[in-house]
């Protein structure tokens, strides 16, 4: 039986720029696109030094690790997939593991003990959510749950929330206490913010 190669990708700035990432299996996780990663980071540029970042679905890290490399100062990971996990940890080693956190298993149960962590750091987060795309088997109502997610976010616990989903999405224009301020388009894939 042939292994399947191992995919990779590296952070592109900051001062772990050229560190090489592993990606998990495409069948559980796919990777930010590489255009998708950059236009997020011109958009938050230096808001995310000294920041805490929650990365929701985290996959390999990738995200949240750039930002970790731009200066954010804590790194949230939440991610279900066993195998995704065990990538993120070697990702993580590579960098700084003192400033990362990972928040094993489902996200949308996680989030109220993220939620209490957040509160006691006393600061809002940059949100980063890569839900699995619906189309998927057993995900048909992962954008309604994540919509619920999102609604349950204390105000003062977030700066800014992407949501990196399918261009065929519509998206609301509130949800919550958040509005949409933007949002941008890449092929397929979409990113959009609230605030």
């Amino acid at each position: 039986m042939k292994s399947n190669p191992i995919i990779t990708k590296k952070i592109i700035a900051g001062k772990f720029k050229g560190k090489t990432l592993k990606l998990p299996s495409k069948e559980t996780t796919r990777s930010s696109k590489a255009i998708v990663l950059e236009s997020f980071f011109n958009t938050v540029q230096f808001d995310v030094i000294d920041a805490v970042l929650v990365e929701v679905f985290s996959g390999s890290g990738s995200i949240g690790l750039e930002a970790l490399s731009r200066g954010a100062k804590k790194i949230i990971f939440m991610e279900k997939d066993r195998e995704a996990i065990k990538t993120l940890r070697e990702n993580i080693a590579q960098t700084d593991p003192n400033a990362c956190e990972i928040v094993e298993g489902d996200s949308f149960t996680n989030i109220a003990h993220v939620k209490k962590r957040l509160l006691s750091l006393g600061e809002g987060a940059f949100i980063y959510i890569d839900p699995p795309f619906s189309y998927r088997e057993g995900m048909e109502d992962i954008y309604d749950k994540m919509i619920g997610m999102i609604s349950s976010l204390p105000l003062e616990t977030v700066t800014l929330i992407t949501i990196e989903h399918m261009s065929t999405l519509e998206l609301p224009e509130e949800i919550g206490p958040f509005h949409r301020i933007k949002s941008k388009r890449f092929g397929k894939t979409s990113l959009t913010y609230y605030a």
